[in-house]
């Protein structure tokens, strides 16, 4: 059994697929610094300066301090109950990018996998020379003016 499992753990496709997860993860923590730390602190700055990592909603205060809380740290440091809607909005954004990041990759690897499957078709018609008309590649006559073809 342990034979059969190295066998399978050693296929192409797995090792492929465990590869394609680790530099998944790797990419996930690129645009999520990207997200956080580069796209939102602009928006941020534009829409008042809101930091959107502190966009909460208290349902229930904490037991330690009571609300209003100034940052999310600080509700959650009190023991409060929130709905953290800007932390769901930076994930939102960060899904937005990989999802675009993938689409285009599938893109790019769909339009190579065309163009290497499917060869140029051999042409089944030549032009005559006289008229300019199709004719099949095997005719020594034109179909069309009758002139002899070579």
């Amino acid at each position: 059994m342990l034979k059969e499992f190295k066998t399978f753990a050693m296929r192409g496709n797995v090792v492929d697929m465990a590869v394609g997860i680790i530099i998944g993860g790797a990419f996930g923590t690129i645009v999520k610094s990207l997200v956080d730390d580069v796209l939102m602190p602009p928006i941020g700055l534009l829409l008042g300066g809101v930091d959107f990592s502190d966009l909460f909603v208290t349902l229930k205060e904490g037991a330690t301090a009571v609300g209003p809380y100034e940052t999310l740290s600080a509700a959650r440091d009190a023991g409060a109950v929130t709905i953290n809607y800007g932390l769901f909005f930076n994930a939102l954004v960060s899904f937005l990018i990989v999802a675009f990041a993938v689409f285009m990759l599938i893109k790019a690897i769909n339009r190579l996998q065309r163009e290497k499957e499917a060869p140029a078709a051999a042409p089944t018609t030549k032009d005559c020379p006289y008229c300019l008309s199709a004719i099949p590649l095997k005719a020594t006559r034109c179909g069309h003016c009758t002139s002899e073809v070579s």
